[in-house]
């Protein structure tokens, strides 16, 4: 039977949600971050998790647990935000060297549920956050706007649909990314060595010592080449902010715009899919000894409103006040 509930998590209230023989937990409070997704009936463990994790821990570094929604996402030069009819100073939250403002503001606050319930079909959840004048980041970036998510459970697995609506009278930034924290290994019992994980790359975006982009796009390495043919093991090395232009891959032999990582032993493989707003993709893995791994998806470059690239090589878009922007993503389990 599919089911929502409303549950406390270590400090804090989250809706469980049960359907299709995955369960999901979605921590509110927290951005709306997805703390935990699980495919019960085959052991897989899709994001970094720990059920005796207190809440107050996710909350100092939302960043690196479950799945979190960042706007605005990665860095901006010097806390500087250049848009169509505005120029923002951002606060410099990331040290020297790098000084540079990072992942904004959205993840950490406390969002509101809309509604929440299940049918023979799947289990849902509406969430919302409304950005104004009582959010203390507007002081720095005053442009309302109203974040809806609708995540919906089902045997096709967690769907998560974003939608951000300018309620402002001047134009809304938008870059959004997901700072995607993958269990390792996510198969119940499995080896971190045996993950491998494929990422349709098209062109390497070559970073400068701060992490920003030189806005060279750089044909692919071996070392890159390993992501496109799904050689690369995303944990026990470094990967270090490799960012990538996002292109198709094949998933059962029809076009998928995602990521695949597969556990080679089971062979069961987590699929990532994404709408085509997201154009990059980043990954990371915090050192790579720590038992995730983060691919990213992103709508837009790093520093992308700031960059002299044309915005149809960027990514960045800016939405007219009263409209929207939307994206989508799917998490599955394919054996």
């Amino acid at each position: 039977m599919n089911t929502t509930q409303l549950l406390n998590f270590n400090g804090t209230t989250c809706v469980r949600l049960c359907a299709g023989g995955y369960e999901a937990l979605v921590a509110y409070e927290i951005g709306s971050n997805v703390i935990r997704l699980r495919d019960n009936k085959n052991g897989v463990e899709f994001f970094r998790f720990d059920a005796s994790n207190p809440a107050d821990v996710i909350r100092q570094s939302p960043e690196v647990w479950g799945l979190p929604t960042l706007y605005l996402p990665n860095r901006f030069a010097d806390g500087v935000l250049k848009t169509s009819d505005a120029v923002y100073q951002l606060p410099v939250n990331e040290k020297a060297p790098y000084n540079n403002h990072i992942h904004g503001f959205l993840h950490k606050r406390v969002h509101e549920v809309v509604e929440h319930s299940a049918d023979n079909n799947c289990a849902w959840l509406k969430t919302r956050y409304v950005y104004d004048e009582n959010d203390e980041f507007f002081q720095y970036l005053p442009v309302s706007f109203v974040a809806e998510y609708t995540f919906t459970l089902s045997e096709n697995g967690l769907e998560q649909n974003i939608k951000f609506i300018n309620t402002s009278n001047v134009v809304l930034p938008m870059s959004l990314a997901s700072h995607t924290a993958i269990n390792a290994p996510f198969v119940d019992g499995a080896k971190e060595s045996d993950i491998r994980l494929t990422v349709p790359i098209g062109k390497k975006c070559e970073l400068n010592e701060r992490c920003l982009p030189t806005e060279k796009l750089k044909s692919l390495t071996m070392y890159d080449l390993e992501y496109k043919t799904g050689n690369k093991c995303p944990v026990l090395q470094v990967c270090d902010n490799d960012m990538y232009t996002a292109d198709y891959t094949d998933l059962d032999h029809e076009k998928f715009y995602g990521i695949i990582a597969e556990d080679i032993a089971s062979g069961k493989k987590l699929g990532y899919e994404v709408s085509q707003q997201y154009k990059f993709w980043i990954i990371w893995n915090d050192r790579g000894f720590n038992h995730y791994f983060c691919p990213e998806p992103m709508t837009a470059m790093i520093d992308a409103p700031n960059l002299s690239l044309p915005a149809d090589v960027t990514g960045y878009c800016e939405v007219k006040p009263g409209e929207s922007f939307e994206t989508h993503q799917r998490f599955f389990t394919k054996l």
